[in-house]
């Protein structure tokens, strides 16, 4: 029998929930021991994450307009209007200027996430990706949550540079409650389970690889610089 709408979010949030010890950049960030340049990469990879994501979200939502998916993804594409403003804060505090930040080049394993939402905003089934989307929120958010912690307490931090991930670490039960609506509208069977499930073990794999990639970067490194000047 096919799980309701709730039930099937909560099922593959359980499912999709990655180990404690999957994530290898924000323990780090908790015991203060990465440096603040690649704080500054993180600020630099979001910054093409969030105009990358926010474009397809509006896609999704030109693509359900006639439907409350629409809706949806229009307040999810609004969502990133307001982390890219909060993000220059942050960027700032890690000494980057918003001038900077479109100079910086892109990382292939920080951008295979927004790579992923994006054919999902061409190709994917709606309805199987708010689920999946809904289902990797809470990951996403408890990471944010942990950083912007780590960020005031071992940084120094003010709350201007730590509202970007304050943004995505609040809770947002009206969002979640408006998923739930969204999927039962549309109707859940057996496919479109399986096709959010697919959805979803994907982005989580890559929001890990996301923070590993950057965990794996030498702090010694200079910060690559895109010879197209971020205008990708």
């Amino acid at each position: 029998m096919t799980p309701t709408p709730r039930a099937a979010l909560q099922e593959l949030r359980a499912e999709l929930t990655p180990a404690e010890s999957a994530n290898r950049l924000v323990p780090r960030i908790e015991q203060g021991s990465a440096p603040v340049p690649l704080l500054a990469e993180l600020a630099a990879q979001q910054y093409r994450i969030i105009r990358s994501d926010r474009r397809s979200f509006l896609v999704l939502a030109a693509r359900c307009a006639d439907s409350p998916a629409g809706g949806y993804f229009s307040r999810l594409a609004d969502g990133e209007s307001l982390a890219l403003a909060a993000l220059s804060g942050y960027a700032a505090a890690c000494g980057l200027s918003e001038a900077q930040l479109p100079g910086r080049a892109p990382l292939a394993g920080c951008q295979a996430y927004p790579h992923q939402l994006a054919w999902l905003a061409l190709n994917g089934e709606p309805t199987a990706a708010v689920l999946a989307l809904a289902a990797n929120f809470a990951a996403w958010g408890g990471y944010c949550a942990a950083t912007a912690r780590a960020l005031r307490r071992h940084y120094g931090f003010s709350d201007a540079a730590c509202a970007f991930f304050d943004f995505f670490a609040t809770p947002a039960p009206e969002l979640e409650e408006e998923a739930v609506r969204v999927v039962a509208a549309a109707g859940l069977d057996e496919a479109r389970l399986a096709a959010g499930r697919e959805y979803g073990r994907l982005l989580q794999s890559y929001e890990l690889m996301f923070w590993n990639t950057l965990a794996d970067l030498s702090p010694a490194a200079e910060p690559p610089v895109d010879p197209g000047l971020g205008l990708a």
